[in-house]
């Protein structure tokens, strides 16, 4: 076989992240002959069909002796800067290992999970839920390495904006609210933590995994307190929320699932995860929206409906 061969970059991807900018159009027309290079240099062959997710490509390989693993390729960004270093202070534990990586580039090889096996495909939603809370645990208990970003200034950055940002939105309610979380994130900027977070820790991102039953995949490091981790695995499986019937009961119960499992002070995560939401409304106003995504708007509800300090 020769492993020179450029790979074969799916349309929909191409389509999709090419929506992004020149930048990433660039980085698209390179791709199939950068990952034509790898599968060269790390004497890899392909194993499988390409997949990929929103911002990277995929490709199952086998290494020279035969040990299944696959090829990442992404673009350099500061989303993935610390993703490297992230992994290697993890060293495999509850987070896929990394095989090898080309720091340029930003490519990775990665131990091979079972991509058909996500944590999300887990029946029962309070199973699903502890998968993640234990996991979580586990990843945060790592102090962050240099180099990373840092909640202390993301946190800067947001109370920055909102003042601002808040005026896009057409609900004087959803205003008061991201105020609000704004307000919460005021109090505890001082204090933000120095654990290595994971960011992005739902059920999509948790794969099934022979080493241990299951590991997460696609971190976005960040250094900062836990409480800022819960929103994703908050906002997982909504539809199971929303079936139970009292929504503010079920995400008050899985609030309680995750900070006793992380180990987490309520009224601190309560703080840090109204920032999360906070993030989140400034990305969907910076993206031309003028509502928030409702179970964002319920989440901050709920624990505002037993937070004292930033009641509604």
């Amino acid at each position: 076989m020769n492993t020179s061969t450029p790979i074969d970059v799916p349309d929909a991807f191409a389509a999709s992240y090419g929506a992004n900018g020149a930048a990433a159009r660039a980085w698209l027309a390179g791709l199939p002959r950068l990952g034509g290079d790898f599968l060269r240099r790390w004497e890899l062959r392909p194993d499988g069909p390409v997949a990929h997710g929103m911002a990277s490509l995929v490709l199952p390989v086998r290494r020279a002796d035969g040990t299944p693993a696959v090829l990442k390729l992404q673009q350099p960004r500061e989303e993935t800067a610390g993703v490297v270093a992230g992994l290697l202070a993890w060293r495999g534990d509850g987070i896929v290992r990394l095989l090898d990586h080309d720091e340029e580039s930003g490519t990775q090889l990665l131990e091979r999970l079972d991509a058909a096996r996500p944590a999300s495909s887990v029946p029962d939603d309070r199973a699903a839920l502890l998968i993640l809370a234990e996991l979580m645990a586990r990843l945060s208990s790592v102090p962050a390495p240099v180099g990373v970003r840092t909640l202390a200034g993301i946190a800067a950055a947001m109370l920055e904006q909102a003042p601002a940002a808040v005026r896009a939105l057409r609900d004087p309610a959803e205003r008061r609210l991201v105020l609000t979380c704004a307000a919460a994130v005021a109090e505890l900027i001082g204090e933000p933590g120095d654990r290595l977070l994971h960011w992005d820790l739902h059920g999509g991102n948790v794969l099934a995994g022979e080493r241990e039953p299951w590991l997460a995949i696609d971190p976005e490091p960040l250094a900062g307190d836990p409480g800022f981790e819960l929103l994703p695995a908050l906002d997982d499986r909504w539809d199971a929320v929303t079936a139970t019937g009292d929504v503010t009961g079920a995400v008050l119960r899985r609030f309680d699932l995750l900070t006793e499992v992380v180990g987490l002070d309520r009224q601190r995560a309560t703080g840090w995860t109204l920032g999360r939401v906070l993030q989140n409304a400034l990305w969907d106003i910076e993206d031309g929206r003028t509502a928030l995504e409702p179970s964002q708007v319920a989440i901050a509800t709920a624990l505002l409906t037993r937070s004292g300090p930033h009641r509604l």
